[in-house]
């Protein structure tokens, strides 16, 4: 199965915001562009307006299994920031990962063959 590295550099997701495709839904704003290294990158950003940390963190989670669940039909080399909004508390993974598919498939990015 196919992994994904964490961003963690604020440059990175700087780039993100500025370069890459954006994305909004009620859940959440995706923003992609092609990475700098040869493989898939995600990084999370959920702010205090979520809540406490148990609710950013619960947002966090789902964000990352939704991801998670996506990341086979994923081609390699792509960086990708998602911005977590209110409405992800009540949502769940499997939804979200819907959602993912939806804007993945609308940037060209989705492919229905998994890659290993």
């Amino acid at each position: 199965m196919q992994q994904f590295e964490k961003l963690k550099l604020n440059r990175d997701f700087k780039r993100l915001y500025y370069k890459g495709s954006a994305f909004v839904s009620s859940e959440f704003v995706l923003y992609v562009g092609k990475g700098r290294k040869g493989k898939t990158r995600l990084g999370i950003t959920a702010t205090k307006k979520l809540g406490t940390a148990v609710k950013r963190n619960r947002a966090k989670r789902v964000v990352t299994a939704a991801f998670r669940s996506c990341v086979p039909h994923i081609p390699m080399g792509y960086d990708f920031v998602i911005v977590a909004r209110t409405r992800i508390l009540d949502a769940k993974s499997n939804i979200v990962a819907e959602k993912f598919k939806k804007h993945l498939k609308n940037g060209e990015i989705w492919c229905e063959d998994e890659h290993n």
